[in-house]
C-alpha cells in the first residue's frame, strides 16, 4: 500500500553549498565583470577629483584675494564656489548610484549565466538542495558538500570561454610556415 514514503525520501537527501562569493571573484567572467565595475570606479573618482579640484581652487582664490576683491566680484566668486560644491555633492551621489547600478547589473548576469551550470552540477551528483553558503544563514558546512571548484571549472570551460579560443591553442603552424608552393602537375 501507500506508507510512508517521506522516510525513505530524507534518508537520500543530499545537500549541498556553493560559495557565489568566490565564484564571482574567480571565475573569468567575474573576474571581468569586477575589471568592467573597476574601470567605471576609476572613471567617476577621475572626474570626482578633478571637481574636486577645481573647488579647492577656487577655495584657495577666496582665502587668498578675497579681502581684496571689490564686493560684486567676491560674491561672484564665492556663488560659483557654492554651485560647484553642490554639483559634486550630486556628481557624488549621481555616481554612486551608477556604480550601484552597475554592480547590480553585473552581478545579476553572472547568476543568470552559472544558475545553470549549479543545476547541472547538482544533477549530476544528484544533490537535493544546494545553498548558497553565505546567504542562507548556514553557520557550519562540511568542505565534502561544497560544490564551488566544480561549478567554477564547468562555469570557467564551457559558459567563460570567449569565442575566439584560438589564442590558448597550439601556434598555427601552417600560417608561419611558408605558403605552399603551388602544385605543379598540370590538367
Amino acid at each position: 500500500g501507500t506508507g510512508t514514503p517521506a522516510a525513505g525520501v530524507t534518508a537520500a537527501m543530499r545537500i549541498g553549498v556553493i560559495n557565489v562569493q568566490r565564484l564571482v571573484q574567480e571565475s573569468a567572467l567575474g573576474k571581468e565583470a569586477s575589471n568592467r565595475v573597476k574601470r567605471l570606479n576609476d572613471q567617476k573618482k577621475e572626474e570626482g577629483d578633478k571637481l574636486q579640484k577645481e573647488i579647492r581652487d577656487l577655495e584657495q582664490k577666496l582665502a587668498d584675494q578675497g579681502s581684496a576683491l571689490a564686493d560684486d566680484k567676491r560674491e561672484t566668486l564665492q556663488k560659483t564656489y557654492q554651485e560647484k560644491a553642490i554639483a559634486f555633492k550630486r556628481f557624488q551621489d549621481d555616481a554612486n548610484r551608477d556604480l550601484e547600478a552597475s554592480q547590480k547589473k553585473e552581478l545579476g548576469d553572472l547568476e543568470r549565466r552559472v544558475f545553470p551550470v549549479i543545476n547541472q552540477v547538482g544533477k549530476e551528483k544528484g544533490f537535493t538542495l544546494i545553498f548558497n553558503k553565505f546567504q542562507s544563514g548556514l553557520v557550519y558546512a562540511d568542505e565534502a558538500i561544497d560544490i564551488t571548484d566544480d561549478v567554477l571549472k564547468i562555469f570557467n570551460t564551457t559558459v567563460a570561454m570567449p569565442a575566439p579560443a584560438a589564442a590558448k591553442s597550439a601556434p598555427p603552424a601552417a600560417k608561419s610556415a611558408a605558403p605552399a608552393p603551388a602544385p605543379t602537375k598540370k590538367p
